[in-house]
């Protein structure tokens, strides 16, 4: 669908610094303003920015006036700044208002993005399958997954075929989906979901990595008596791929010493900033130059494959741990 003129310019003041937009701005009158500043507000409520669409929208802004040094912000604080920026502070807090309760009627699916995972996922528990469909299909899609992951295996089975070929649903049926889940999650305000059991186990095994070696061994040993996979879940999630950060220099570089630039290249695949500086930081610069040519010429990896890389990472550190060999900081 063609974007209108408001919607590109929207597009393009989400691309400038807030004093540039805001200069652009000055010299239209209110109306105008908040026209776009709506556009912005549904941007912002869509939670989906076509980052490409927005490019080519700069690209033409560039060519017209040969200058372009804008870059992105968060949408909501832009527009705070635009608007306040722009027109008088009283006006600003004018359109702000309309704004919101515009956006509420335009995308009733607003309150419901803003809401924790937790209180997301115990609304929708239970709920008919078409509303869960619908709810996830306006989620972005972190937090869809996020959402996904948390709900039970029935709700899922029961939803996600209806979003391979949706009904069209009108916008009275999706207001009165929208309205029905917004009133439930008031009842799950703050309300938390309960602690995965590899989440306690994840616990446990921090608590007893601190032990002295000859207790934690005993305590081990006494939870493989009444469950082996147990003690084997727990000796392993001692040392896992977030706990990088905090193995001692030495141990990590002798763990990493054999390690594979492949498998090291896609472990590294969007890795915590940290954990990447850590790891290169105790691989020799043979090794480095070898993990950067694997990760220019690798295709984007599986989200199962990169587990899959950290695993083979961390399994020598595991080891070393087992035989008591590896230190940590004392961060």
């Amino acid at each position: 669908m063609a974007l209108t003129g408001k919607q590109k310019a929207a597009m393009l003041l989400m691309s400038l610094d807030t004093a540039t937009a805001s200069e652009l701005l000055k010299d239209m009158n209110a109306e105008v303003i908040q026209d776009i500043a709506m556009e912005l507000a549904l941007l912002d409520a869509s939670g989906q920015r076509d980052t490409k669409e927005e490019m080519k929208i700069v690209q033409e802004f560039y060519n017209t006036l040969q200058n372009n040094e804008g870059y992105t912000l968060s949408i909501k604080a832009f527009l705070d700044k635009m608007l306040t920026t722009a027109v008088s502070k009283n006006k600003a807090e004018e359109i702000q208002s309309q704004i919101r309760e515009a956006t509420k009627t335009e995308d009733p699916f607003v309150p419901i993005r803003s809401v924790r995972t937790d209180e997301l996922v115990l609304a929708l528990s239970g709920e008919h399958p078409q509303t869960i469909a619908v709810v996830l299909s306006e989620l972005s899609v972190q937090k869809s997954q996020e959402v996904i992951s948390y709900l039970n295996e029935e709700d899922c089975l029961k939803a996600i075929p209806k979003m391979t070929n949706p009904a069209p649903l009108g916008t009275v049926v999706k207001q009165r989906i929208a309205s029905t889940v917004s009133e439930k999650l008031k009842s799950f305000k703050g309300e938390t979901l309960a602690a995965r059991p590899e989440q306690n186990l994840r616990k446990l095994a921090i608590m007893l990595s601190g032990l002295e070696k000859n207790l934690r061994y005993r305590l081990l040993d006494e939870i493989g008596k009444h469950d082996e996979k147990t003690r084997t879940q727990v000796r392993d999630l001692m040392v896992t791929w977030e706990d990088i950060q905090r193995i001692a220099d030495r141990s990590l570089q002798e763990a990493l010493r054999e390690a594979n630039t492949q498998v090291l290249a896609v472990a590294l695949y969007e890795a915590d900033e940290d954990i990447a500086q850590k790891i290169r930081s105790n691989i020799s610069e043979r090794a480095t130059a070898a993990v950067d040519e694997e990760t220019s010429l690798m295709q984007e990896p599986l989200q199962k494959e990169v587990l899959d890389a950290r695993e083979t990472v961390v399994q020598p550190l595991r080891a070393a741990n087992k035989e008591d060999k590896l230190r940590f900081t004392r961060k």
